[in-house]
């Protein structure tokens, strides 16, 4: 049996289908429900499995953020299999469907379709520690946000000095804020023996610094993934080619269907590594001699610096170039 589950700030539309009838008639057959987006709603849809004699589903669901967190852990929970799929599978498998119909109740049959075709990676939730730490580091990129923005509207300058002097002052609470987070991200970290050690391995790579190796370790189950490939991949830096016959030689870009969260932390740690990183500095000069592109250089330089925090954490051993050259 297969769940589709089509998630919402309030709501929470799943299609159960059975893998046993066709594409199309498994559609027409499927059970639909609306449940709430609450404890008590994630409690009535596992009933409503064992009402329909369901010991274990495949669950699959869209990874848009947190509001699908709470039922993707009841379900792992209850011992049903869970997947978390990109939301752009999701659309590009309903394109090849010819889908036209857009409803929830639609959704939830699609990617109930897309679970029962392709049968996605099963997902793992994050231990105690690492959605702790996952929370404070997205908070403190929530906080350095509304400093930037707030900084932004001060500096473009206002009409009021009573808007000045709310800035201002709200700008001094957001910087404190932002320290508070930082000293508890650290705090963490240090009393937990494993994110400690696996930070001091990150720390140890020249171009990654605290913040970043904090945003690594929450973003990153190691555990997850078998190779450096898979995890760029998961951050959305391989690249992308779009050749065809002769006339289509289109330009190679990164391929962004991963975290942009990781991308967006990678940029300024990918600069620095690139003047002081051993292995990502002769990368940089040899993409230069060939006439690369900065902003290609840069792309491949991420993309280096992900691959080497993946080599030092898995195995174990802090960065050495000679070691890493040849395992990466």
């Amino acid at each position: 049996m297969f769940l589709g589950i089509d998630v919402s700030k309030k709501t929470l539309d799943a299609a159960l289908l059975n893998s046993s009838e066709g594409a199309r008639e498994a559609t027409r057959k499927s059970r639909h429900k609306i449940f709430a987006n609450t404890p008590r709603g994630h409690q009535q849809m596992l009933e409503w499995l064992a009402q329909n004699e369901v010991a274990q589903v495949h669950a699959c669901l869209e990874a848009t953020g947190t509001y699908g967190q709470g039922i993707a852990c009841a379900l792992y929970e209850a011992g049903h299999k869970v997947s978390l799929v990109n939301p752009m599978l999701i659309r590009a498998f309903g394109q090849s469907q010819l889908v036209r119909t857009k409803t929830d109740k639609a959704d939830a049959q699609l990617i109930a379709r897309f679970c029962a075709m392709h049968q996605p990676a099963a997902w793992t939730p994050p231990t105690p520690e690492m959605a702790q730490l996952q929370a404070l580091v997205r908070r403190l990129e929530a906080l350095d946000e509304m400093r930037v923005m707030e900084e932004n509207r001060l500096e473009s300058g206002v009409a009021c000095e009573a808007v000045g002097a709310s800035l201002r002052e709200h700008i001094v609470y957001l910087q404190a804020q932002i320290e508070t987070t930082r000293r508890q991200i650290k705090d963490h970290i240090d009393n937990n023996p494993t994110l400690k050690g696996q930070r001091d391995l990150l720390l140890s790579i020249p171009g990654i610094g605290e913040i970043t190796a904090s945003l690594l370790l929450s973003e990153v189950n190691v555990a997850q993934f078998e190779s450096a490939r898979q995890v760029a991949a998961f951050a959305g830096l391989v690249p992308r080619i779009r050749q065809s016959g002769t006339s289509v030689r289109g330009r190679c870009r990164l391929s962004k269907a991963g975290s942009s969260r990781l991308r967006k932390g990678l940029y300024f740690p990918a600069l620095t590594a690139l003047r002081f990183n051993p292995l990502i500095r002769a990368l940089g000069l040899r993409l230069t001699a060939k006439d690369k592109s900065k902003m290609l250089i840069l792309g491949a330089a991420m993309r280096k610096l992900l691959h080497i925090a993946f080599g030092v954490l898995k195995s174990g051993r802090p960065f050495d170039p000679d070691f890493l050259a040849q395992n990466i």
